[in-house]
């Protein structure tokens, strides 16, 4: 029956987008569908859970909490990175509890069984007895933590949850062909962020689609966004060719912030006469973009609970001069601006969230024109939800 309905809702958002009907009330208000998304969506997909610059050391640990599943990143002597689920093998204690640097081991503070960044399972006290730290029947490979598949790309670092996801350069490889229209793959690795004034989170009564659903069109901007609206109009806009995992958007009218006569440092490849082209698009299921000649940011929602979402925003500029001193009016101008957008949006996606409790609303209807992105973002998951809970 669940499966059925599953592909009943499939079918009404195959139509012609007139026609078309949204995902019900029930895909934003009820745990179980929550848990799907969990299993089916985001943990069959490629999620991003953090950025690789919140480990800043070699040997550091970050726990991340994704849709109530305990993980942890690791980075070890030689800065790889490695993302684990964040249990003891042997009883299933909590391991890590907070962001630190450790000696090069993960400790459980149960029975004090220790793991390497690696995962491998180093040291087991007393497990044959007394003063026995070995035993002969004791299959130390087995007591590895559990590794989860995960990629680093732009700092930002994604997990596949089922571990049966397509390779992460099949999955991303549609956005990069975009991107690299707009500038070289080697000039993006100039991107870097800094402290304070390069990062901000905020925390959204709604579940995490909604914020999807609102960044991926530009419908709402003369409503909700009256400033951004001045100075990038509607009429600029224009739908990113969407692929099959990612849509977005983009706008011909962005102008390069100006302090003190100077602007940022931009990207050498980045075509001149496109200086004042910007695209949005969204690598789904969590991941937002913006990328600029000068800035490139990336927001990744943190699933707490089917009605909270956290929003993590991390602004990146081009090279290390741009984090210097003389930009850092710059940085704080784009910060605030940036901020200011989201937080806009903030009002629009919980009122859509109390207003998925009506019964006389059922997943809405469409603008033919302006929707597109909204519906193509409904269908992916749908198709998500038939194909990987079958």
């Amino acid at each position: 029956m669940h499966q059925q309905k599953l592909i009943d809702i499939q079918q009404r958002l195959k139509q012609p987008i007139a026609k078309a009907r949204g995902l019900p009330n029930d895909r934003y208000i009820t745990d179980s569908a929550f848990d799907d998304d969990r299993r089916h969506v985001a943990g069959a997909s490629w999620s991003c859970i953090a950025f690789a610059e919140d480990l800043p050391q070699k040997n550091y640990v970050l726990p991340i909490d994704f849709m109530g599943i305990p993980l942890v990143i690791t980075r070890d002597s030689e800065d790889t990175l490695r993302v684990f689920h964040n249990v003891c093998s042997h009883r299933g204690m909590h391991l890590a509890e907070q962001p630190c640097k450790t000696k090069g081991l993960l400790v459980c503070p149960y029975h004090s069984w220790s793991y390497k960044m690696s995962g491998e399972l180093r040291g087991t006290p007393h497990i044959g007895g007394y003063g026995e730290h070995q035993h002969p029947d004791f299959d130390r490979d087995a007591g590895a933590l559990k590794e989860v598949p995960s990629a680093v790309w732009l700092n930002a670092v994604f997990i596949n949850l089922s571990a049966d996801a397509i390779p992460f350069d099949d999955y991303i490889a549609p956005l990069t062909r975009q991107f690299n229209e707009l500038c070289s793959a080697e000039d993006r690795l100039k991107f870097i962020s800094g402290e304070a004034d390069c990062r901000t989170s905020m925390t959204v009564k709604s579940n995490w689609k909604l914020p999807v659903e609102n960044y991926l069109e530009s419908y709402h901007l003369p409503t909700v966004h009256p400033e951004l609206n001045r100075i990038s109009p509607l009429d600029v806009h224009f739908d990113l060719e969407r692929f099959a995992n990612g849509g977005g958007q983009g706008s011909e009218n962005y102008t390069r912030t100006q302090i003190n006569n100077s602007h940022l440092p931009s990207l050498a490849s980045w075509p001149q006469h496109k200086q004042n082209l910007a695209v949005y698009p969204v690598l789904y299921p969590n991941t937002l973009i913006g990328l600029h000649s000068d800035h490139l940011f990336i927001m990744f929602l943190q699933p707490t609970a089917t009605n909270e979402t956290v929003e993590h925003v991390r602004i990146s500029y081009v090279g290390e001069d741009s984090l210097t001193e003389p930009y850092k009016a710059h940085r704080e101008s784009l910060l605030d601006s940036w901020t200011n957008v989201f937080g806009e949006d903030i009002f629009a996606v919980e009122r859509m969230q109390k207003g998925r409790a009506s019964p006389g609303y059922e997943g809405g209807i469409f603008s033919p024109a302006m929707d597109k992105p909204t519906v193509h973002f409904h269908e992916w998951v749908a198709d998500q939800l038939v194909k990987n809970s079958s």
